[in-house]
């Protein structure tokens, strides 16, 4: 029988510079731990069996409205940042369940319509709505369990989660990796969707970029992973040569101005449509509280009434943000 003492100890194999369980700098709340696994493997744990987490399943990756069952979504794109994510772990004898948790819950908050709900939120919500922020109050204080408050997740996860994105850094290598990860992650499997709707082409990418990465898929990942691995091997930071950051960083300009904002993805009338259907159920459940889910209505005695309904649309998977604005309609 393995518990969790022995693999705990077989952390302590692990690279220096990696975080281990043991050394965790603890939840906020007092919790017992378990039998078998390690802190971080619960943490992982509990994001996966999270109502956050399944509706990640129909939420917006870039196409707001891809006709085909072929094209990522947000939880398509969290397994994927994931894999690569635990790829560059094992690689460099860092705590893979860390970073396995960090990267699974690092879009937690994400809203429906992918960046465009996010843009919508941030102009209308005074406090203004960042969706790493979002996936850190997820974790903390929205995703409920029976009557605990929040997952009650680990200092390193939570840290790893919010630091994804934004200005901060993450406190761990973990974290480091899942945050390159992301943009490794994000930037090919857009250019493959990009290319299977015909929005693009390989002929169409810039050249200095696909020289060095290649043509394939599985060949630029292979190439970007291989890479970070080699430059951070031994060291205390999550790093990719400059010749192959900057051109990540050439192929990333080039999809927000080829494909991210593109009439050809994102077209006039659905990117009007987010616009109108989150800015219209914002004022309406700002207008009538009352209407808003028993869960929902009990924040309301810990948050103002714009955060809370911020929350509850921010929490929405496109399809239930769409039933529930013709539903405002039909009412009016």
């Amino acid at each position: 029988m393995l518990m969790r003492e022995d693999l705990e100890k077989r952390e302590e194999s692990l690279s220096p510079f990696a975080a281990r369980s043991a050394e965790t700098k603890g939840r906020r709340l007092e919790d017992p731990p378990c039998k078998f696994r390690t802190e971080f493997q619960r943490d992982r744990d509990r994001i996966i069996h999270s109502k956050a987490f399944r509706r990640l399943m129909h939420k917006t990756q870039v196409f707001l409205a891809p006709e085909g069952d072929h094209y990522r979504t947000r939880l398509t794109h969290t397994l994927e940042v994931s894999q690569v994510s635990r790829t560059v772990c094992r690689a460099l004898s860092l705590n893979e369940d860390l970073t396995e948790a960090i990267a699974l819950g690092h879009d937690l908050g994400h809203t429906p319509f992918g960046h465009n709900g996010e843009e919508v939120l941030n102009e209308i919500y005074p406090k203004g709505f960042r969706h790493n922020e979002q996936s850190l109050r997820v974790v903390e204080l929205l995703e409920n369990s029976g009557n605990r408050v929040g997952m009650n997740l680990t200092y390193e996860v939570r840290d790893g989660i919010l630091n994804h994105s934004g200005k901060g850094e993450p406190a761990t290598l973990e974290g480091e990796i899942v945050r390159l990860c992301d943009r490794i992650a994000y930037i090919n499997h857009d250019i493959d969707d990009a290319i299977r709707s015909g929005v693009v082409s390989l002929e169409d990418l810039p050249k200095g970029p696909i020289e060095l990465f290649g043509t394939r898929h599985s060949q630029r990942i292979n190439n970007m992973v291989t890479n970070v691995v080699e430059n951070s091997d031994g060291k205390d930071h999550i790093r990719m040569d400059q010749e192959h950051w900057e051109r990540l960083l050439e192929l990333r300009d080039y999809m927000f101005e080829n494909v991210y904002k593109s009439p050809k993805v994102k077209k006039t009338e659905d990117v009007l449509m987010v616009d109108t259907m989150i800015k219209k159920l914002y004022h309406y459940y700002i207008d009538h509280p009352d209407m808003l889910p028993s869960d929902d209505q009990k924040n309301l005695e810990r948050f103002d009434v714009e955060t809370v309904v911020k929350d509850y649309i921010a929490g929405m998977t496109d399809r239930f943000a769409k039933t529930m604005y013709s539903k405002l309609g039909a009412t009016e």
